[in-house]
């Protein structure tokens, strides 16, 4: 398999900020008038599309997600239905596939495993030639069977797979936010030992001793 490419066949069924420093010392000068284009101009600059934050507080340590409820509102409202009612507490990354020797490319997946006590009704897939999001690394995305049948179980992607895309012949997975804290314990996660369960093209990339999800809150 090409590196940083990871085909859709592969999952089976399934902010940044500034400041300005301070001159301390230096001479005042009287303020310049600011060109009246200028001012336009700078209005015309977007603003960022608006981020939720939610820390997966695991066994491992904390991975800190930034989910975009702008241009991935569904999928992000969902994953925040099971956040807000604590459905992910006591859950599990159940499952990691590597696609290379040294583990710099593959994913890594929790979630409810289709427990009926706990999962809500699955939602509108949304593709990524909708949302402008893709799979590059450390995306977070849902795992589904077809189209329309996501509901509890998400992946995070370890390195950028672009496969995972939508394409003309192909709707894709539903990326929804980003890892922008905690790869680290991703990767580990990943390339911990594997037990011989699993069915079909899972057999074998099931977590021996699966990480527990503790808690899953939002942050900000």
């Amino acid at each position: 398999m090409q590196r940083g490419v990871m085909s859709a066949w592969a999952l089976g069924m399934l902010a940044g900020s500034c400041f300005f420093a301070p001159t301390w010392g230096q001479q005042t000068t009287a303020a310049q008038p600011v060109p009246s284009d200028a001012s336009a101009a700078s209005s015309d600059v977007p603003a960022a599309p608006a981020k939720v934050h939610v820390a997966l507080h695991t066994t491992f340590g904390d991975i800190i997600l930034a989910l975009e409820k702008e241009r991935a509102p569904i999928t992000t409202a969902n994953f925040l239905r099971y956040v807000d009612q604590r459905r992910f507490d006591n859950t599990e990354f159940y499952r990691a596939v590597a696609f290379d020797e040294d583990g710099q490319y593959g994913l890594i997946q929790g979630g409810l495993r289709g427990n009926p006590k706990r999962v809500l009704k699955p939602i509108a897939h949304e593709s990524t030639s909708t949302t402008g999001l893709s799979h590059l690394d450390g995306a977070i995305s849902m795992a589904r069977a077809e189209p329309g049948t996501a509901d509890a179980d998400f992946f995070i992607v370890v390195g950028d797979s672009p496969g995972l895309d939508a394409r003309a012949d192909d709707p894709g997975y539903a990326v929804f936010g980003r890892v922008v804290q905690g790869m680290d314990i991703v990767h580990t996660i990943l390339i911990q030992p594997k037990s011989e369960t699993g069915e079909g093209i899972m057999k074998g990339q099931m977590l021996a001793i699966p990480v527990r999800i503790l808690t899953a809150r939002r942050v900000d």
